[in-house]
C-alpha cells in the first residue's frame, strides 16, 4: 500500500535510455475514485496551454525512488486524450465526507493505491468523530456510497467503515472493534 503523496515530486525516468522526463506533480484517478489513471507531469506553452500526463497504462514501475515508463512516447496531453472524467489527487483532498444523513465525519486527506494503482481506500485529512474511524483515520474505498463530484460531499456508509479496516494489498479484513462482523467485499 502507499499514499498517493508518496508518488509526487518522484522522477519519471524512461527505460530504453535512462533518460530524466520530469517529476510527479499529482496523479489522476477515474471518476469512480476506482483506480488511478495516469500521471500529471504539469502545464506547458504560452499561448497553447496543454497538460501533460502519462496514462497508467504505460507506467513499468512505480519504484521506492522513482517510477519507471517504457520511454519519452508514453507522454502525451490533454489535447490528444478525453481526461474530462478524470479526478485529480489534488482536487479531491478536503472533499468532506459525510454520513446519509449530513453529519459531517471528516475530510479526505489522501488516497490509498495497491501496487496495481487500485484504490484501496482513503485517508484522512481531519476527523470530526471518535471511535473507529478516528482510531484508523481512514475508510476503505467499499463503503463510499456517493464520490462526490455533484456536490462535492463524498458520502460514505458508517456502519460499514467503522466494521472494515484496510490492511494490505486489497486485503479488508473487520477491526477489532467489530470482530463478529465479518468484511464484506474484498
Amino acid at each position: 500500500m502507499r499514499l498517493g503523496k508518496d508518488l509526487t515530486d518522484k522522477p519519471i525516468i524512461t527505460v530504453n535510455d535512462g533518460r530524466h522526463m520530469g517529476k510527479v506533480k499529482d496523479i489522476y484517478l477515474d471518476r469512480n475514485l476506482q483506480e488511478m489513471t495516469g500521471i500529471y507531469l504539469g502545464r506547458e506553452g504560452l499561448f497553447r496551454r496543454k497538460d501533460n500526463f502519462i496514462p497508467r497504462a504505460s507506467v513499468v514501475v512505480f519504484g521506492v525512488d522513482a517510477i519507471l515508463i517504457a520511454n519519452a512516447d508514453a507522454i502525451t496531453d490533454s489535447k490528444e486524450t478525453k481526461i474530462e472524467d478524470w479526478v485529480r489527487l489534488g482536487d479531491l483532498i478536503g472533499r468532506n465526507i459525510d454520513t446519509p444523513g449530513g453529519t459531517h465525519l471528516g475530510t479526505v486527506g489522501d488516497v490509498i493505491l495497491d501496487t496495481a494503482g487500485r484504490v484501496l481506500g482513503f485517508s484522512l485529512g481531519r476527523v470530526l468523530v471518535d471511535g473507529p474511524i478516528a482510531e484508523q483515520r481512514a475508510i476503505a474505498r467499499e463503503v463510499v456510497i456517493d464520490n462526490g463530484h455533484e456536490d462535492g460531499v463524498m458520502t460514505i456508509d458508517l456502519l460499514k467503515a467503522e466494521r472494515v479496516t484496510i490492511t494490505a494489498e486489497s486485503d479488508l479484513v473487520p477491526s477489532n472493534n467489530d470482530e463478529d462482523n465479518p468484511a464484506e467485499g474484498g
